[in-house]
């Protein structure tokens, strides 16, 4: 009987647990759009078309970011557009940039919204001498 008890706890828990983590995937993004995903605050991950104009693009090509060094206005995005024939990424440098962190493309276009003044360092994590700046004003 006792096991029995113990057997019915233990299927319990791991039922709420599993409802639990179910409920934690939906979601009530209305920013999203058929050719985008968000994936952070601040971040759009397209492979298609962009959800929202950028106020910069920055074109990933050539093994380099250009314009590498760029400044936008705070709220405003920043996107980069892969058209290189190896993958890059986008990926912040230091603690103010954590929140910088693209997938890997070869083809597509990821954004970043920025909300804070500042200066954003990033680079591409598979080729780490591809480096850029985002000034945020």
């Amino acid at each position: 009987m006792v096991r029995r008890a113990m057997s019915t706890r233990i299927a319990a828990g791991f039922v709420l647990a599993a409802t639990l983590l179910l409920a934690g995937c939906g979601s009530s993004d209305t920013n999203s759009t058929a050719a985008s995903t968000t994936a952070k605050a601040g971040q759009t991950t397209t492979k298609s078309g962009d959800s929202k104009p950028a106020a910069v693009t920055v074109d990933v090509t050539d093994m380099k970011f250009s314009p590498a060094d760029v400044t936008v206005k705070v709220g405003e995005t920043v996107t980069w557009k892969f058209k290189d024939s190896v993958p890059h990424t986008v990926q912040g440098i230091g603690d103010k940039a954590m929140g910088i962190n693209s997938p890997i493309f070869d083809k597509g276009a990821w954004s970043y919204t920025f909300f804070a003044p500042g200066t954003y360092r990033y680079l591409c994590s598979l080729h780490p001498q591809m480096r850029g700046t985002v000034t945020v004003e």
